[in-house]
C-alpha cells in the first residue's frame, strides 16, 4: 500500500492511497463541518445538505439522474455527517474514476438547492427523527453527548429537531454552505487499486484538478470552543417503555491531539473490545446481564471521552447490577496492573483489526481522510503499531488514575424507569 498526499492551489488537500490490490476505488470526499459548527436555529442543517447533495447539480439535475448514473456502473454512493465532519463517497470500479470525480465535484460545488425537494425531504427528515426515536440503542449515545456538552453544538443531535428541520429554508442551506464547504477545509481520497489497470498515479491528478480547480477558497469561522466543568456525577435518565434498558456509562478524557490516546486505545480495548474483554466476560459471560457490552473512546479538537454502552434487562435491579461491575472493571484498573498476557491480547486485537480493516477500500478511505482532514498528517500503519507496542501497564493504570473519578463521571440510560434516585447512588 502506498500513499500520497499533495494540496491544490486552492487550498484542497489530496490524498491518493494506491491498495496494489483489486481494481476497486471509493472516492471520498471530507468537509470540515458538521453538527458542532451549527446553531440553536439552524441545527441539523449540516446533516439535511448531506441528503440535499443527492438531490440534483448543475450538471446531474435530479436524484433519478444521480442514483442510474452511478449504479448503471455498479457503484455505490453514499454520505454520512458527523460532529465534526461530512463525507461524501462513491465505491465503484476504478475505471470510471472519471466520472465518480465529476460527479462527487458537481455535488458539492453547485448543488440545486430546489424548494420543492427541499420541502419533500423536510418529510423524509422528519421520519428518520422518528425512526431513531424508536432506536434507543442508538438514541442513548446521543443523550450521552447532550449530558457532557449541554447548551453547547456538540451535544446538539446531528440530525436535528423537527421544529430546525421543518424551519429550514434555501436561505438556511446558503448561509451555511457559505461559511464552511470550502476547499481549504476539505479532504478528497481516492482509495484502491489505482495503479491495477492500465491508469498511472497522474491520470488521476489530473482528473481532480480539473473538476476542483475553479471551487473557489475562503477564510473558515472560528469553532465555538468547550468548556467543560464538573464536579459530580453527571445522569440523565429518559423514559421509554422497551424491552431492553440502554445505557452509556463513561469519563470526560482529552482531545484526539493528545499523545495518551494510544494508552487509551489499549485500556478501552481491555475493558470492553471483542470477546475476550474483561466487560463482555464479566457483564455478558459471567452473569448473563446482557447481550451486547462495548467500550470505545471517542475524540474532538478540543475535548473527549470514554464510554461503555450496554443493552440489559429493563429491570432496575439488573440494571444497577450491570453498572456495579462496569464501575468496579474501572476500580480495578486504577489499583491493578493489567497482566502481561492481557496486555499483548489487546495489542495483538488492535493491530489484527486495524489489518482486517484495511482490506476495504471505503475503511482505507475514512482512516486515511480523517487522519489527514483532522491532523494534517498521513496515516503511518506501522507508527500507529509502534505506539501501541510503546503502551505498559503501568501507563494504563496511571491513565485510569487520571481519568477514572466520580468528578468527571457521566451515565446516560434510556428505558422504563420513572424515579433516578437509585441510579444517582450507584454514581457516588
Amino acid at each position: 500500500m502506498q500513499s500520497q498526499t499533495y494540496t491544490l492551489k486552492n487550498g484542497l488537500r489530496v490524498l491518493l492511497v494506491d491498495t496494489k490490490a483489486f481494481p476497486s476505488l471509493t472516492t471520498l470526499l471530507f468537509v470540515g463541518a458538521g453538527s458542532r459548527y451549527e446553531d440553536s436555529t439552524n441545527n441539523g442543517i449540516a446533516h439535511f445538505f448531506e441528503h440535499m447533495a443527492f438531490k440534483g447539480s448543475k450538471k446531474y439535475p435530479n436524484a433519478q439522474v444521480l442514483a442510474e448514473l452511478i449504479e448503471g456502473l455498479g457503484g455505490i454512493f453514499n454520505a454520512f455527517t458527523a460532529d465534526d465532519h461530512t463525507a461524501y463517497y462513491v465505491k465503484a470500479p476504478a475505471e470510471d474514476a472519471a466520472v465518480v470525480i465529476d460527479v462527487i465535484g458537481d455535488m458539492i460545488q453547485h448543488p440545486l438547492l430546489k424548494e420543492e425537494e427541499i420541502e419533500k425531504e423536510k418529510g423524509v427528515i422528519v421520519q428518520e427523527i422518528n425512526m431513531y426515536e424508536d432506536m434507543p440503542q442508538r438514541r442513548v449515545f446521543e443523550i450521552f453527548e447532550n449530558l457532557l456538552y449541554k447548551d453547547h453544538p456538540l451535544g446538539y443531535d446531528i440530525i436535528g429537531t423537527k421544529e430546525t428541520v421543518t424551519g429550514a429554508s434555501r436561505k438556511t442551506f446558503t448561509e451555511y454552505i457559505a461559511d464552511w464547504y470550502y476547499p481549504n477545509n476539505a479532504v478528497l481520497v481516492l482509495a484502491g487499486g489505482l495503479t491495477s489497470g492500465k491508469r498511472d498515479i497522474d491520470y488521476y491528478k489530473d482528473l481532480i484538478e480539473k473538476r476542483f480547480k475553479d471551487w473557489q477558497p475562503s477564510d473558515i469561522p472560528s469553532l465555538a470552543e468547550v468548556t467543560e466543568s464538573q464536579s459530580e456525577p453527571g445522569l440523565i435518565v429518559q423514559h421509554k417503555k422497551s424491552e431492553q434498558a440502554h445505557f452509556c456509562i463513561g469519563y470526560r478524557t482529552f482531545p484526539r491531539g493528545d499523545k495518551r490516546r494510544y494508552v487509551m486505545t489499549v485500556l478501552a480495548t481491555i475493558l470492553g473490545s471483542g470477546m475476550s474483554s474483561r466487560l463482555f466476560r464479566e457483564v455478558r459471560e459471567k452473569r448473563g446481564l446482557c447481550y451486547s457490552i462495548r467500550t470505545y473512546a471517542e475524540y474532538y479538537e478540543d475535548a473527549g471521552y470514554i464510554n461503555t454502552y450496554a443493552g440489559v434487562e429493563p429491570n432496575e435491579k439488573k440494571a444497577l447490577e450491570a453498572i456495579k461491575v462496569i464501575l468496579t472493571e474501572h476500580a480495578r484498573m486504577t489499583s491493578e496492573l493489567v497482566s502481561d498476557e492481557e496486555l499483548e491480547r489487546a495489542k495483538e486485537l488492535i493491530k489484527g483489526r486495524m489489518i482486517l480493516s484495511l482490506e476495504d477500500t471505503q475503511n482505507v478511505a475514512v482512516m486515511f481522510g480523517r487522519k489527514l482532514l483532522f491532523e494534517n498528517e498521513v496515516l503511518d500503519i506501522d507508527e500507529l503499531n509502534r505506539k501501541i507496542e510503546a503502551v505498559t501497564a503501568e501507563d494504563i493504570r496511571a491513565l485510569a488514575q487520571e481519568l477514572f473519578v466520580p468528578e468527571t463521571l457521566n451515565l446516560a440510560l434510556v428505558g422504563p424507569f420513572t424515579d433516578d434516585t437509585n441510579f444517582k447512588k450507584a454514581l457516588q
